[in-house]
């Protein structure tokens, strides 16, 4: 764990740039930087090429570094292979391919206001890759419909980010019945299968692919639709892609009924051949129109996408086993006596939130109670509770373990409370204002995005 991080650090380091400057230069918070650098979560391969843009941004030669670090730290073949195609271009400028125009094909997401074409293309592309780059192989638009709100389903009902105001994607996303099985919230359900089976349930129209397969072939037809309203494009797209489709090669062609679209060969083997490049260049573009919509909301990169799985709790129980072996504790929602063998560890902020396992913001609980609170936000009559347990785990934890790895310990509570003196930790009155500012900045965000406030733990009456 960590190959991306630890090259990431040692480029950094190397070439002076400073986590807040690599983090001001991708748009995200400096504890996202500082996850990666101290090996506490491996940024995945969307994220590495956005990480390659900004150090291009920053220091060209930081950027060539890192790829090269990266292709000497990997062992395995898709790694390397992502190594290679990262050397060859950067996001502003395409592979070359022979007879295609890639001026056009890098305008696709030219004067976007809606997310539409960003969720349609990436939908595309994962077809594609489950269809093994056949191009013989039409894709349904209804397909296109199921795969959009998959794609769609995590970044605004799991992370509740917003796609602007007006968006029909996450309207469409509410209104819909999704009985959300336990893979798909442990991110267990490969290829979002599962979530894609849920949703084909559901009765669905053709509304959200009724213009964006249309639009965004546009940019291959500049000459013929110059000056014509969206609308007239959409009625002349599918004459005029036919016409040219083997002379003009366009993204896409369509069925004589329009109940269907399929991908010009050519643009089939050139994202195939440049699959990496081709989905982290649009990963770069999307992360900047979510930015947009969700200024201040913490790991946004890390919430574009479904994570691959969540990161093991051990190192972090193991801190509480500790503390618990040291002292008694009780539950700050339900008031039980914890005990080792029936310990769960709670967010205090939701994890879907702050997308990190930091020990700031875990306390011990009971498996019951955590399983209760779920993604909401804890009432603010636990915080004085949450305070007092958190300055007692760092108070014994100071007690009993080595200063390096004590010191090593609480580096997320120094970056996060934004505590200049690490003694501060072990004032509790200091340790309480750093958590009120904290603590206060975020939950109001959290619940501006629409995670539910203000919970109670109400113990289950049997009986």
């Amino acid at each position: 764990m960590g190959k991306a991080g630890r090259v990431l650090r040692e480029v950094i380091e190397k070439y002076d740039i400073s986590q807040g400057k690599l983090a001001q230069a991708l748009g995200i918070a400096r504890s996202n930087v500082h996850r990666w650098v101290a090996e506490i979560r491996d940024p995945n391969s969307e994220t590495v090429f956005i990480i390659v843009e900004a150090l291009r941004q920053l220091k060209p030669d930081a950027a060539e570094e890192f790829i090269g670090l990266y292709a000497n730290e990997s062992d395995i073949t898709s790694d390397v292979i992502l190594s290679d195609r990262l050397s060859q271009a950067s996001f502003s400028q395409l592979p070359t391919g022979e007879g295609l125009d890639i001026a056009a094909f890098s305008r696709l997401f030219a004067h976007t206001t809606n997310s539409y074409k960003y969720i349609f293309f990436f939908s595309l592309l994962d077809v594609l890759k489950r269809q093994n780059f056949d191009a013989s192989l039409s894709i349904p638009l209804r397909d296109i419909t199921i795969e959009m709100l998959a794609n769609s389903w995590y970044p605004h009902n799991y992370f509740r980010l917003s796609f602007g105001v007006q968006d029909k994607i996450t309207q469409k996303l509410d209104s819909l019945n999704l009985k959300i099985t336990e893979p798909i919230l442990k991110f267990t359900d490969t290829d979002k299968k599962l979530l894609r089976a849920t949703i084909s349930k559901q009765s669905l129209d053709n509304s959200l692919v009724d213009y964006v397969p249309f639009r965004i072939n546009r940019p291959f037809f500049q000459a013929e639709f110059r000056g014509l309203p969206d609308q007239q494009v959409d009625k002349l797209m599918i004459k005029v892609a036919r016409e040219n489709f083997e002379t003009r090669k366009p993204l896409l062609g369509y069925s004589e009924d329009a109940s269907s679209i399929f991908i010009h060969p050519d643009w089939v083997e050139y994202i195939r051949v440049n699959y990496p490049i081709i989905r982290g260049w649009a990963s770069w573009q999307w992360l900047e129109y979510m930015q947009s919509r969700n200024p201040s909301v913490p790991g946004i990169s890390n919430k574009l996408f479904p994570p691959q799985r969540r990161e093991s709790l051990t190192s972090q129980t193991k801190y509480w086993e500790l503390i618990l072996q040291e002292t008694s504790l009780r539950c700050i929602y339900s008031g039980e006596f914890l005990v080792i063998d029936n310990l769960s560890l709670d967010h205090y902020l939701p994890w879907s939130f702050v997308t990190h396992d930091w020990l700031w913001n875990l306390i011990p609980t009971v498996p019951n109670v955590n399983s209760s609170k779920s993604n909401n936000l804890p009432s603010d009559i636990y915080f004085s509770s949450f305070v007092a347990m958190q300055h007692q785990g760092l108070t014994i934890s100071f007690r009993k373990m080595k200063a390096a790895m004590w010191t090593k310990r609480i580096e997320p509570y120094i970056l996060e409370l934004k505590i200049s003196d690490k003694s501060d930790l072990l004032n509790i009155e200091k340790l309480r204002k750093a958590y009120e500012v904290t603590i206060a900045t975020q939950i109001t965000l959290a619940a501006s995005q629409g995670f539910s406030a203000n919970w109670i733990y109400k113990p289950v009456l049997i009986g």
